[in-house]
């Protein structure tokens, strides 16, 4: 692939719970792409990473979200995993910093249960998006616009469902992600 995102900056906010192939697979494809990934999580040290209901590997955290700032990156990753949103949204200072990305008009992919933390930063209003079925009245209830589709790229996000989506979600994002 070629080095089409060279010189960007991209963070991937996760926590304790992220499914791991779902943080593992798009730091892969924008780190291939040329990119700067960096790991923004809740708290130093590492975070532990999930394989469905089962405890994976761990990853070092590179900065805690509030010392991180938005306009430092060039766009946004946000992993699903049940619990890793669910830590995310009740975090004041994660919601800030995903709401910063949305403000400054900069470009986000979020994938399976991700989705929760833009509903709490209430960005999803008017958009259409998709994620793991269970988040459709979640999300039609904050105001978007839910599908059943396997990427779906509104604007300046990118969402897909599940796992299975990967390579469609990585393809997408690494393609936006070059967008200034």
């Amino acid at each position: 692939m070629a080095a089409t995102l060279q010189g960007k900056r991209i963070a991937f906010l996760a926590a304790d719970g992220v499914e791991e192939v779902e943080y593992v697979q798009p730091r892969e494809a924008v780190e291939n792409a040329g990119a700067t990934a960096e790991l923004v999580s809740l708290k130093p040290g590492s975070i532990q990473s999930f394989n469905h209901l089962d405890h994976s590997k761990t990853y070092d955290v590179d900065v805690t979200v509030d010392k991180a700032d938005a306009a430092g990156y060039d766009a946004l990753v946000l992993p699903g995993g049940v619990a890793n949103p669910d830590f995310l949204r009740g975090d004041p200072d994660a919601v800030r910093f995903v709401k910063a990305f949305f403000d400054a008009g900069k470009p986000v992919g979020v994938i399976c249960h991700g989705p929760w933390t833009l509903i709490e930063a209430d960005v999803v209003r008017g958009r259409r998006i998709t994620s793991w079925p269970t988040l459709r009245t979640d999300l039609t209830n904050a105001g978007a616009t839910w599908v059943d589709e396997e990427c779906v790229t509104d604007g300046n996000l990118t969402s897909s469902r599940k796992p299975d989506d990967l390579p469609a979600f990585c393809a997408a994002i690494t393609k936006t992600f070059t967008t200034p």
